[in-house]
């Protein structure tokens, strides 16, 4: 991967500044070091907290100059908004009721945004935030960081190429053990306040990445779900289980299932895909690894630089061949990607291509939807609903 294409653009890099993921966030931590892996981003500033006191301890902690340590998001956007050097992105990391109001304002100032998923808790708000993204012509990035990774993009690619003919099924699963404690069935946290978290807590956390994965790699829109979503572990009042039978564009079929209660599973995020050439498997735990089995020949194992690895694959791997990338790579390639096209907008160029497959508004909004959709399906017992 090419370095700092930003600075050639901009001559200096983004000036990021930051809402949420202070001290004690895992998330926060995943997105301040995805903004630094390839040095197109310096953090100018952030608030860390709702609380003032401990968001500024946290940009004390971080490093932020104290003449740019603020009180809260309004008056940093106003400040930022106002300076000469001031942010040019704004990154969201906060509980999901508040991503709707954070992006609206920042984008409203002219701030080009990253955002953590989902996008927002209802479909109005998506709406109503994908139109404005779409009006204002500014950068809007969604961080469903596993399309960032090699193997996921050169499944993609193979898709697009047409290397599995037509597309004739898609199975994607989401499996995480963190829930399966039946001691624990109510749960803490605002993740698990439908008010903050969401209408349902097992979709918007990891089912949208799992659909969003769908889609990327396939290439397909799911137009209609068949679905149950609830609790698997007893008196739990949040839904851990999900799944559903899917319509996929051009009459192909899908299945997805997501739970965050299979006792001692860890992080197991696998699809498989077919067509009519063969199929593709990939494993997020074994993320190196695409697996591709073609209807005549050998099962074949696809790696990051190896044999066949196409350039949308290629521009995502920072290391040679045989050494391990993760979450944090992925993360890192969403980052850089959203990068190009914010430098390049800014500047008024046209951004690589291949920078552009970032997760953005209407992807978004999608989620959104299919979260709603699996919802009012699993209310009427399963009936086929549209997305």
């Amino acid at each position: 991967m090419k370095l700092n294409p930003i600075i050639s653009t901009l001559g200096r890099r983004l000036r990021l500044a930051v809402i949420g993921g202070g001290s004690g966030s895992f998330i926060g931590g995943m997105h301040r070091q995805a903004a630094r892996h390839d040095d197109r981003y310096e953090i100018v500033t952030g608030v860390f907290s709702s609380s003032a006191e401990k968001s500024k301890k946290d940009a004390q902690r971080l490093g932020m100059d104290a003449k740019r340590i603020y009180p809260g998001v309004t008056e940093m956007l106003d400040a930022e908004a106002s300076r000469k050097d001031g942010a040019d992105v704004i990154a969201i990391m906060t509980p999901n009721d508040s991503h709707f109001e954070y992006s609206m304002a920042a984008l409203e100032r002219g701030f080009d945004v990253i955002c953590d998923k989902p996008m927002t808790n209802t479909l109005e708000e998506a709406e109503t935030l994908h139109k404005k993204v779409e009006e204002s012509g500014l950068v809007f990035c969604l961080t469903h960081n596993y399309t960032g990774y090699p193997m996921v993009r050169q499944a993609k690619a193979m898709v697009k190429d047409g290397q599995l003919g037509a597309i004739r099924l898609a199975q994607v699963e989401y499996v995480q053990g963190g829930k399966a404690d039946e001691k624990k069935p109510a749960g803490h946290g605002w993740k698990f306040d439908p008010v903050r978290g969401g209408p349902s807590r097992v979709m918007g956390d990891i089912g949208t990445h799992a659909h969003n994965l769908l889609r990327f790699i396939t290439g397909l829109e799911v137009e209609e779900v068949s679905a149950e979503v609830g609790a698997i572990v007893p008196k739990r009042a949040i839904h851990d289980f999900a799944g559903a039978l899917l319509h996929l564009e051009h009459g192909a079929r899908g299945n997805f299932w997501v739970t965050q209660a299979a006792a001692g599973v860890e992080n197991c995020l696998r699809i498989r895909v077919s067509g009519t050439k063969g199929s593709l498997e990939w494993m997020q735990e074994v993320p190196q690894q695409l697996t591709f089995k073609p209807l005549h020949g050998p099962s074949q194992n696809r790696t990051p630089n190896g044999s066949g690895t196409l350039p949308l694959a290629a521009r995502s791997t920072r290391i040679v061949a045989g050494h391990p990338e993760g979450f944090p790579d992925g993360f890192a390639n969403i980052y850089s990607d959203a990068a190009e096209a914010i430098a390049a907008r800014r500047a008024g160029k046209h951004p690589d291509p291949l920078a552009l497959y970032f997760p953005n508004s209407w992807d978004g909004l999608l989620g959104v939807r299919f979260v709603d959709s699996v919802i009012e399906s699993s209310n009427n017992g399963g009936a086929w609903t549209k997305c």
